[in-house]
């Protein structure tokens, strides 16, 4: 890993000539409310439906499903064998979801919440799950495999794979025919053409090490990258691969998340902290707060209507990471 190299200047720390951590503007967000959820077993991703207004939380076997507007719990989707993510088609009224212990997706009908179909894989390992709208196909990405396996989301057989050459982390689609895949192992990121199902470029990502969660903004052609392994989310050309700038975030992180209206990016961390980023331009951004969490609130939503964010997290007893019965629940924090 190369190390960051610093100057001190008064009320800011940069790092590059286009990031400075400057001196944060406090509670830029702050806590709005909690939701209570049932059941016990570990959590993984959140994803949002913002057309139907739904917020669905991966939980051990189960989906949990929160309405947005009234914030509260309505429905759950069961069956799996141990679920990570979850991803929406809202054009064909399905939402997918990898059960990455039965090696198969969970579809499922995005009004009624009513399961359609258990499609199997052949990859080993589902995690991360996105829908590519322009090819109308799902992107399962298997972390045993090192593999994605491709489901036609009309018929819902799955219709090829595409080698990845590493561990697979988050995704995302620009609605183009691309997608965007870190590879958590060689701390780079993928380009795969959706149609062709092959990966056509593949960027290093240093000092970026260990990647995780990945985020799109689609007017500018940046990605954002978040790292366990430095502490820091990088900022891509993905024209050209090449890192325009490397932010300080907390430690543990797993996912980011861009709003397009507010240009302010979330990573949040396992150490009780969500890190938030202002893009100033294209190539120049800040860190404008850090916002306290809690411990293990390493996934989140972000809803582009309300610009609030939903992270998944339940009381762990101390010391250790073993969940406290009926503690689960989703933070919501909102904009001052």
């Amino acid at each position: 890993m190369k190390a960051l190299l610093t100057c001190f200047i008064p009320f800011a720390l940069c790092m590059r000539p286009s990031i400075c951590v400057q001196a944060q503007t406090p509670e830029i967000y702050t806590l709005d409310k909690k939701i209570s959820l049932p059941g016990d077993g570990g959590y993984d991703y959140v994803s949002i439906d913002a057309i139907n207004r739904r917020l669905y939380v991966s939980h051990g076997t189960t989906v949990n499903v929160v309405d947005l507007e009234s914030e509260a719990p309505i429905g759950e989707i069961q069956g799996m064998q141990g679920n990570h993510g979850i991803a929406i088609a809202n054009d064909l009224n399905k939402g997918f979801i990898s059960d990455g212990k039965g090696n198969s997706v969970v579809v499922f009908d995005l009004k009624t919440l009513k399961t359609l179909a258990t499609v199997p894989v052949t990859g080993t390992g589902p995690d991360c799950i996105t829908y590519d709208a322009y090819t109308k196909q799902v992107f399962v990405f298997c972390g045993r495999s090192n593999n994605a396996s491709v489901i036609d989301a009309v018929s819902l057989k799955q219709v090829g794979s595409v080698d990845l050459g590493g561990g697979p982390e988050f995704a995302v689609a620009d609605g183009k025919g691309l997608m965007y895949n870190n590879l958590e192992d060689k701390s780079s990121v993928n380009i795969i053409d959706t149609k062709l199902l092959k990966v056509i470029k593949n960027y290093p990502l240093s000092p970026c090490g260990g990647p995780t969660g990945i985020a799109l903004d689609t007017k500018n052609q940046r990605v954002f990258t978040v790292c366990r392994e430095n502490k820091g989310m990088s900022v891509v050309d993905i024209q050209t691969g090449k890192v325009i700038a490397t932010l300080p975030i907390g430690q543990g992180v797993d996912a980011v998340a861009y709003d397009p209206e507010t240009h302010l990016i979330f990573c949040s961390n396992g150490d009780a902290t969500t890190t938030i980023i202002k893009q100033n331009s294209a190539d120049s951004y800040s860190v404008v707060q850090t916002l306290n969490t809690q411990t293990r609130a390493k996934t989140l939503a972000l809803d582009t209507k309300t610009h609030k964010i939903y992270l998944s997290v339940a009381d762990m007893q101390p010391g250790t990471r073993n969940i406290i019965p009926g503690t689960f629940h989703v933070l919501v924090y909102k904009m001052q």
